[in-house]
């Protein structure tokens, strides 16, 4: 498995010297930040990379006290699921 590299506003994997994973975020004020796009490629799909990608943004925002604003329909679906994000999802009650 590669490595997972962080750059502002986008965690992802490379090979090759192509992306092949990625979860992009935004400020969104409030020290919140906007998870909106998540994308794995085809070789990847059902390997649970991005649900790694997504835990590397939550310990992001864990590190930085600050909270996701899920908008990318697979971060709304893993939050949705259980209360492991709770601490870090803005919209948990």
């Amino acid at each position: 498995m590669e490595p997972i590299k962080h750059e502002e506003g986008i965690f992802y994997m490379e090979k090759d010297g192509r992306r092949i994973a990625e979860i992009t975020y935004a400020p969104a004020g409030d020290g919140t930040i906007n998870a909106n796009h998540t994308y794995v490629s085809d070789e990847l799909r059902g390997g649970g990379v991005a649900g790694q990608l997504l835990d590397a943004l939550a310990d992001y925002a864990r590190e930085k006290n600050l909270k996701i604003l899920p908008s990318c329909s697979y971060v709304v679906a893993k939050f949705s699921r259980g209360s492991k994000y709770d601490d870090v999802n803005a919209l948990a009650k």
